[in-house]
């Protein structure tokens, strides 16, 4: 399928033409898959691609908003292309974690994850390079419940757009951590899966972030090789034998994808993977030339997508994960403080701690893992704040009433649209005939945060930091 018959069926928005670099197009003659004029064609035509990407945990298919025009993503099975790019930002159900927005190429992980691991057993799986978070909301829809999620995002001015995203997310698997990639070797043998979505020189954005163009260069591209290579050496001591690394860039460059590629079976020792493309979908197979390696690249003259590199290795050597003898003990909840909680958490297995004043819950078979993680990393988050348990009642925490463990028959004052931006720009909301006290504020069956019900008032308690600014 070629772009064109996708453009006229009205899938994407005009953008600035963008003007390539010579040395770019140069270095990518000789790659499986490249048309130099067809792909020169696609950058000047000046069209991107708008893709959106469910949460399976609070919505099935695609939100009514968007359901005309919209179309499946072939390789994703929450992934729709949107025949236009609708201001996001005015949409409370993004704002409550329905939907990412993701460029369509990158899904393409889930089928990667799908044909190298087992997603039916518990796994433990690290994202590191996690920020702003759309892989790592990816890898946790396909997990199974009863696995654990490691998002990590080593740069600190980034990892509060990926709190943010994963709070919306709402999944209580899931730990933020902020370290640099040779901490994980602290975690020898640990994780079955490691995700690296490296930093890299950017090519295949170029059409999305023409801007970008400018800071390209080869020597970027050697730059980019050289921090690729280290950063792989550093965590790859954390995979356990067998265990799956998968490698991608947002870059075209031999450099930055077969080669890796080549050194990562080499140098690493590890076992190339090959997988299953379906001819229709236009991701082409490419060999790396050393090691017989096998990568996937997107190419946005051939499909529907933006540039996207990505491959898998599995790890030959090591073995499993043998906890050290002294961790960090959580500070587990009382009885007591159970059953003042429990009416605030929907039915399951719960393990509940208090951090830093605050209470915390994890599933119960993620438990084991807070102290292995609280021992060897700086958490930034582990699982879902609850709030602070006072003599009186509990203060909730807003990542409670937006997450999947809120108890559903907490109540819930329904919204219009119009009165879920006024919510979402915390101004004040008329409570109706709402019980006094806390209360849930939702949209279209979602919930968007708290509300405490006053006499004849009520204080909005969403943060201040995600409110909407613009009208």
């Amino acid at each position: 399928m070629v772009p064109g018959s996708w453009w006229g069926r009205g899938i994407g928005v005009l953008l600035p033409i963008v003007n390539l670099p010579k040395e770019l197009i140069s270095s990518l003659e000789g790659l499986p898959g490249f048309d130099a004029e067809a792909f020169i064609g696609v950058h000047a035509a000046g069209r991107q691609v708008t893709s959106i990407r469910v949460n399976p945990d609070k919505m099935r298919g695609v939100p009514t908003a968007f359901r005309e025009g919209a179309r499946p993503v072939p390789w994703s099975s929450q992934g729709y292309y949107l025949p236009d790019r609708p201001s996001f930002i005015f949409d409370p159900l993004l704002h409550g974690g329905t939907y990412y927005v993701q460029e369509a190429s990158s899904m393409f992980l889930e089928q990667v994850l799908r044909q190298t691991a087992d997603l039916s057993r518990p796994l433990r799986v690290l994202d590191l390079c996690a920020a702003p978070g759309g892989k790592s909301t990816l890898i946790q829809s396909v997990l199974s419940a009863d696995s654990l999620l490691v998002s990590n995002e080593v740069i600190r001015g980034r990892v509060h757009i990926l709190q943010e995203n994963m709070v919306k997310w709402g999944a209580a698997n899931v730990f933020i951590t902020s370290n640099d990639p040779q901490d994980f070797r602290r975690l020898e043998n640990y994780f079955d899966v490691i995700v690296v979505d490296a930093p890299c020189s950017g090519s295949g954005l170029f059409r999305r972030e023409p801007e970008a163009i400018g800071e390209w260069s080869l020597d970027s591209v050697r730059l980019c090789h050289s921090r690729q290579q280290r950063i792989l050496a550093d965590v790859w001591p954390a995979l356990r034998q067998g265990g799956v690394l998968i490698y991608s860039t947002c870059s075209y460059s031999r450099e930055e994808d077969e080669d890796i590629l080549d050194w990562m079976i080499r140098d690493l020792d590890a076992e190339g993977c090959r997988l299953s493309a379906p001819a229709e979908w236009n991701i082409v197979e490419t060999v790396a030339a050393a090691s017989g390696g096998y990568g996937y690249r997107c190419w946005p003259d051939r499909l529907a997508g933006e540039g996207f590199f990505i491959a898998a290795v599995r790890k030959k050597d090591g073995g499993g994960y043998v906890a050290p003898r002294r961790l960090v003990s959580p500070d587990r909840a009382t009885k007591q403080e159970e059953q003042r909680i429990g009416s605030w958490l929907r039915e399951g297995e719960w393990f509940l701690f208090r951090h830093q004043e605050k209470m915390h819950v994890l599933p119960g078979t993620a438990a084991g893992a807070l102290p292995v993680l609280q021992s060897a990393l700086y958490l930034k988050r582990a699982g879902v704040p609850l709030g602070v348990l006072s003599a009186k009642e509990l203060i909730p925490e807003h990542d409670l009433a937006v997450s999947t463990v809120v108890n559903p028959s907490l109540p819930v004052l329904s919204l219009s649209k119009e009165e879920a931006l006024v919510y979402l720009r915390k101004e004040e909301i008329a409570p109706g005939d709402s019980p006094l006290g806390w209360t849930l504020v939702g949209y279209e069956g979602l919930n968007l945060g708290w509300i405490k019900v006053l006499p004849r008032r009520s204080n909005n308690y969403y943060p201040k930091e995600w409110r909407i600014l613009k009208r």
